[in-house]
């Protein structure tokens, strides 16, 4: 064999033993990799309020996102272990009545008729089942079974969701207790892969674009939801909660809140309870609040950075359908980037125009 093919034997199994670590390493912490995005995400989205909370405690990083941990632990894992709890004992005591035979629905008030599409099949399912439940539950007994299925699955959902967010949220805790460090390297790790010149750049752009998208599209659908779950509650809307949190969640995905205020204010004004004064300010309100995000989202969105609102708002709604809700953030991240690395490449053609039109310029002065 040629000793001048050693080298490129060296350099292939040396690529070959690269390629190998590397497959085995995404391979091993692939179960985790979601978790520690949502982590980094929620890390670097929650790091302003870490650092105000560390200036009051003097400086102590560690101890700062420990009471932050524990306040978001409490304030989102309190209420899911109560809720969880409350649900299982519900849904035990209402099997128990259908054992023993004793569960009995009353009769639906007038008003549900008056529904808008749907009020009087509700209306007549409602009145045979309160009548006699176990001729209707004989006669919707596959129904019945799937929608215990589908609420049990949404339910086991539900929670582990809950719990992988509060993990990630502890996780999200050893991250901004070792912000400092950490940043330092995602900063080196910037300028080896795109250079010293453009390296610190992008790692500020990708840091800034997930803030943006926290603040931008989850804050503002937040926001809205929770004015319009206000308004829900004034109008007497039955079910208020589960509509609010339908408003958060078509929110995020850039949906209109037309699709809820429109059927409820149509509601507010069949049902006829209230005067024709309130009536009025709670339309007002919902359909205000209904439009906030239409104010929101250009201020919040995009601000402070050098990317249009648009591309942001295009990677993130992309991100989301091609990578589900963490997507909102890699594809507003991913398009931000690829978006400044493009506009400074056409940026360098520009430059190359305006010292040729000064070379001209000089040649016809004479200069």
């Amino acid at each position: 064999m040629n000793a001048s093919a050693s080298p490129v034997i060296d350099v292939a199994i040396r690529l070959g033993l690269i390629a190998l670590m590397v497959f085995l390493s995404f391979l091993y912490l692939q179960p985790f990799l979601g978790l520690m995005l949502w982590a980094m995400i929620l890390a670097i989205a929650l790091y302003p309020v870490h650092a105000k909370i560390a200036s009051k405690l003097g400086g102590r990083d560690g101890r700062a996102a420990t009471v932050l941990v524990l306040g978001i632990v409490l304030v989102i894992g309190a209420p899911t272990v109560m809720l969880s709890v409350s649900l299982v004992d519900h849904a035990l005591s209402l099997y128990n009545q259908v054992i023993a035979g004793s569960l009995s629905i009353p009769e639906p008030s007038d008003k549900v008729a008056g529904w808008p599409v749907v009020g009087e099949r509700i209306d007549t399912a409602w009145r045979a089942a309160s009548q006699n439940l176990q001729a209707f539950t004989a006669a919707h007994e596959q129904q019945i079974r799937e929608l215990a299925h589908h609420m049990m699955s949404l339910f086991g959902s539900v929670i582990t969701t809950s719990l992988a967010f509060l993990a990630a949220f502890i996780i999200a805790g050893i991250f901004m207790a070792y912000a400092k460090p950490g940043a330092q390297t995602t900063g080196r790790i910037f300028r080896r892969i795109c250079g010293p010149e453009v390296g610190d750049e992008l790692h500020i752009l990708s840091v800034a674009t997930v803030r943006s998208v926290a603040v931008g599209v989850i804050g503002v659908a937040f926001i809205q939801a929770l004015l319009l779950g206000v308004g829900f509650l004034l109008a007497g809307i039955p079910a208020a909660g589960l509509l609010a949190l339908a408003v958060l969640v078509c929110g995020i995905v850039q949906l209109p809140a037309a699709i809820f205020v429109i059927p409820v204010v149509a509601w507010l004004w069949m049902a006829g309870d209230a005067s024709l004064l309130t009536n009025i300010l709670l339309s007002v309100y919902l359909v205000v609040s209904g439009l906030a995000d239409n104010v929101l989202k250009p201020m919040l969105l995009g601000r402070g950075l050098a990317v249009p609102m648009p591309v942001i708002l295009l990677g993130a709604l992309g991100g989301m359908f091609v990578s589900g809700l963490i997507g909102l953030f890699i594809g507003a991240v991913v398009l931000a980037v690829s978006y400044q690395l493009f506009m400074a490449w056409v940026n360098e053609g520009k430059h190359l125009e305006e010292k040729v039109a000064k070379l001209q310029e000089g040649a016809a002065t004479g200069d």
